[in-house]
């Protein structure tokens, strides 16, 4: 039975058991990952059609793009808002810091319409 798929799938489950318990620990985290799932769903489905990300650096660029997208989301601001908020803050020398979506101005300037 050890050798077994279940005999395998069991001895992995009960390896990690000090993994699959750390969401005890804190009341923040979640027993699943299925939000995030479902978040990232969009940009997994298209991403063959993204000529740009066959590239290492195509990849990261998008990668910090998505992130972007989905801390403003989860912080109830309008991604697009918080872009345009980060793209006209930063390169005049905004502390990043001050550009982080639970800040003041970002809150105030990003909020999502209901």
């Amino acid at each position: 039975m050890p050798e077994s798929t279940y005999g395998e799938a069991l001895t992995y489950a009960c390896n990690q058991k000090k993994w699959l318990l750390r969401y005890l620990d804190d009341g923040h985290l979640s027993i699943s990952n299925n939000l995030i799932e479902r978040s990232v769903r969009p940009y997994a489905i298209g991403r063959k059609n993204w000529l740009f990300c066959n590239v290492p650096a195509g990849a990261d660029a998008s990668a910090a793009v998505y992130s972007l997208v989905e801390t403003a989301k989860a912080n109830g601001l309008d991604p697009f808002k918080y872009l345009k908020f980060l793209f006209e803050r930063l390169p005049q020398g905004a502390s990043p810091e001050d550009c982080l979506p639970w800040n003041g101005a970002a809150k105030q300037l990003c909020a999502a319409e209901s």
